[in-house]
């Protein structure tokens, strides 16, 4: 039976390193699935495998796409099923995933709700409007257009509340009502393997990795993607705290604290996202 092993959990838990050595064991390349790795650009910001660790097995979908690409979960469903069916038709009898996006994952193991697209004007008058603060004023918006859905997802996100809002007013239907929740049939085993650690060494890892970001050059990377910052790819967890520093709101080393924060708050959420999925085995490291 040709299997998918999907090596996920939290943000810093290792992942990567334990990856590789199960890509070694099966023979198999690692498929990443982490919606920011894949961006070209942010490579420290995203904790990119080392060129060590790519050289030792290959990998796919690291950096693969510039920033400037709308890329979706949709997108990468149809893109990583295809990669996924090349490489079993080779003859490989396992293949090894890894990352830690919980939509991303979801669209292999489930697939993704087909939801319309909204004009694109639309889509620039709301984020011109998130990008002035209008954020807490769009959630109120959904809620009352869909309550359910902002039960559901990050209101801090302003590309989940953006996306949602889009869909509301341009269909004149709530958008959680495009979700089916029905689960696509794969001609593959899938094996989910978590990995996890005490709280307490988790968020020392973490700290630990944002020093060795900050070390490695972040703030000039996060320099360098300026001209891009109000794309959807850059709104993200170590690149929106040291843009506020860049524009002159807050100090770097209140930019590096933000950061860790929330960093830690995303891995709360990633466990969360994954405590109700019996399916997933967890390895405690």
């Amino acid at each position: 039976m040709r299997r998918l092993s999907i090596i996920l959990g939290p943000t810093a838990s290792g992942k990567t390193s334990y990856a590789i050595s199960r890509a070694l064991e099966a023979g198999s390349p690692v498929i990443s699935c982490d919606s920011r790795q894949i961006f070209r650009e942010m490579r420290i910001g995203t904790a990119v495998p080392s060129d060590e660790e790519l050289a030792t097995v290959p990998h796919y979908f690291i950096r693969t796409v510039p920033v400037t690409a709308n890329y979706t979960a949709g997108i990468y469903e149809m893109e990583a099923l295809a990669l996924i069916e090349k490489l079993f038709a080779e003859g490989h009898e396992e293949l090894i995933m890894a990352g830690g996006s919980m939509l991303y994952i979801d669209a292999v193991c489930k697939g993704i709700d087909d939801i319309p697209a909204a004009p694109p004007e639309l889509r620039e008058k709301l984020t011109s409007r998130a990008a002035s603060g209008e954020l807490p004023q769009m959630v109120e918006e959904l809620r009352a257009l869909d309550p359910d859905t902002v039960g559901e997802i990050d209101c801090s996100n302003p590309q989940r509340v953006i996306r949602a809002l889009e869909v509301c007013l341009s269909s004149g239907r709530p958008f959680s009502s495009f979700k089916k929740r029905e689960v696509k049939k794969r001609d593959f085993e899938i094996r989910k393997i978590g990995l996890t650690m005490p709280r307490e060494a988790l968020y020392a890892r973490i700290d630990a990795r944002v020093d060795h970001m900050m070390a490695e050059g972040l703030l000039d990377e996060i320099r360098s993607l300026l001209p891009y910052r109000d794309l959807p790819a850059l709104r993200t967890v170590g690149y929106s705290e040291l843009f506020d520093y860049l524009d002159g709101k807050i100090s770097l080393d209140e930019a590096v604290r933000l950061i860790k924060r929330n960093t830690r708050h995303y891995a709360k959420r990633q466990l969360t996202w994954w405590r109700n999925d019996n399916s997933i085995e967890w390895i405690t490291l």
